[in-house]
This record gives structure tokens, sequence and C-alpha cells, in this order.
């Protein structure tokens, strides 16, 4: 399959095999199996849109063909027809469900993404979005992917991409001071090393230990503000990353951008993105196809 690397077709395989379970019994019971369909997916409220490309990995799974009219991560009015199908009428209908439950989730996160995209870069032009690995089993993948394609940043894909070390880890292993020099002489130099503070001691500390990226839990955004000055007043600042995480929303984000950090992390984005209207309307083809045996 061109359109998915191995494990990508092996997730959308599973994801088929769960909602078929045994069969499609009303389309088994009510479909002729020679029946050629045509089909049409519209996006039905304005979007960015997220999975096209998985779309047509699962048509081709189930021997069908599509033709996108839009790309992904393009933006689309109400009405849009993202994708032209044909292929077996049976086939058509076991795939609707999950091919359009995937495509208006991932066009959701892009969606969400994209419009905090926007308010952060109105408040802050230097600020990235990004998302976090709040995110729903067995979806990471595509639901990272919808935050790139929405403009934002995919943050950390699996616990190996770098060392990030929070409150948990801390009650475990010692300081902050600590636990940074420890990661740094274990880990190798090809890693980022992160470490999450709440306050803004912890963030000198986390500086003076040597983190690359010091994670701001939880903290509101006068005390983040505070946070960076602090670390200006010490020239730490420009050593660092900063991102701000926790509790943060909609209503609100454009005031931690203002703060100066250079990342504004959210978890919403991925695990609670509100799907995009997506509809598929099937048409008996003008020819069919001898039934097989």
């Amino acid at each position: 399959m061109d359109s998915a690397r191995p494990e990508i077709e092996t997730a959308l395989r599973s994801f088929l095999a769960e909602d078929l379970g045994f069969g499609d019994i009303t389309t088994n019971a009510l479909v002729k199996p020679g029946i050629l369909a045509t089909a049409d997916v519209v996006c039905n409220e304005p979007a960015v849109v997220a999975g096209l490309v998985e779309s047509l990995a699962l048509l081709e799974l189930v021997g069908c063909a599509g033709k996108p009219n839009v790309q992904d991560g393009g933006r689309v009015s109400g009405g849009t027809r993202l994708l032209g199908i044909n292929g077996p009428g049976r086939s058509l209908l076991i795939v609707e469900r999950t091919m359009l439950n995937l495509l208006s989730h991932m066009s959701g996160v892009a969606t969400a993404t994209a419009e905090l995209v926007a308010i952060v870069k109105q408040a802050n032009a230097h600020a990235r979005v990004a998302c976090t690995r709040k995110t729903l089993p067995g979806l990471r993948y595509f639901e990272k992917k919808a935050v790139e394609l929405g403009g934002g940043d995919t943050h950390r894909l699996r616990l190996d991409d770098a060392v990030l070390i929070k409150d948990n880890h801390l009650s475990l292993s010692g300081s902050i001071s600590d636990s940074v020099k420890t990661a740094r002489s274990k880990v190798s130099f090809t890693k980022k090393i992160e470490a999450e503070v709440t306050e803004p001691a912890q963030a000198v500390e986390a500086a003076l230990a040597g983190a690359d990226i010091i994670l701001l839990d939880n903290m509101e955004p006068g005390d983040v503000r505070k946070t960076v000055s602090l670390l200006e007043r010490k020239n730490l600042r420009l050593r660092i990353l900063l991102e701000a995480s926790g509790r943060i929303s909609k209503q609100n984000i454009a005031d931690y951008a203002r703060t100066g950090v250079d990342v504004v992390s959210i978890g919403s984005i991925t695990h609670s993105a509100r799907s995009i209207d997506v509809s598929m309307d099937v048409k008996a083809a003008t020819s069919k196809r001898r039934a097989s045996s």
C-alpha cells in the first residue's frame, strides 16, 4: 500500500475489523454482490481537512478507489465535496462508517488546532501551539498528524522521543537539579531534556542544572510572566525554551502566549476536539459487474 506505512495499514485494518465483526448482515441481506456504486464524501461545515490519505487507504483495503478534490491541510467551506469514490456497493457500505469516523475526527483535531494557532499568532508571533500525549489509545498517530496539518507542533510522539521530568518522577528520583544532571549523564546527547516546574524558583533551578526546556505546569499567566522575568534577570532565558501547559483553553490561550513563552501546549485539541460533520452519499452505478459465484 503506497499511502500508508505497514504499521498504519495494520491500524486501519483493525479499525475495519472492529466495526465489521463477522459481517455486515444488513448489507449482505439487501445488496447483491455484483452491484457497483459511486459515492461523494461531503464536508458539511467549514473545516481544515485531515484524514484524506487515510480514507484513500481504507478504500483501497476494501477494493474501492477514491479521488480527492482537496488536499489534507486545506481549508474548506460547508458543502465541499472532499472525495469521489467508486467500487463494489457492498464494500462502500462496509467502509463508510470507519472512514467517516476517522475523517471527521482528524478534521476536528486539525480545525481546533488551526483555530488556536491563529489566536496565538495574534498574541505572540513567535509562539507555537503544541499538543500533548493526551491522545486516545490507538489514535495517537492520526491525532498527532492532524495537529501538524492544522499548523500545530506534535510535541513528543512517544516516551522515547525526549526526557520529560515530571512531578511523579521527582517523587521517586530526587531534586530537579539531580534529576536533570542524572538524565544528562545517562541519555544520548541527541535527546532534549525537559523539566516540569510549578513555581519560578524551580524554573531557575532547572535552567542552572542544564535543562533544555522548562515546562511551566498549571501556572497562572501572571506567574508565568514572573518566571520569564526572573529567568531574564538571571541571564538564563536565552539558554532554554519555555513551555506553558495545564488549564489552558481557547478562552485563555492568548493570555499565556503574551507572557513570552515559546510554546503553549494544550491536551484538548487531541482528546476533546469536536468532530467535523462529514457525510457520504452512495448511488448505484450505471453498470453492473457480474456477480462472482
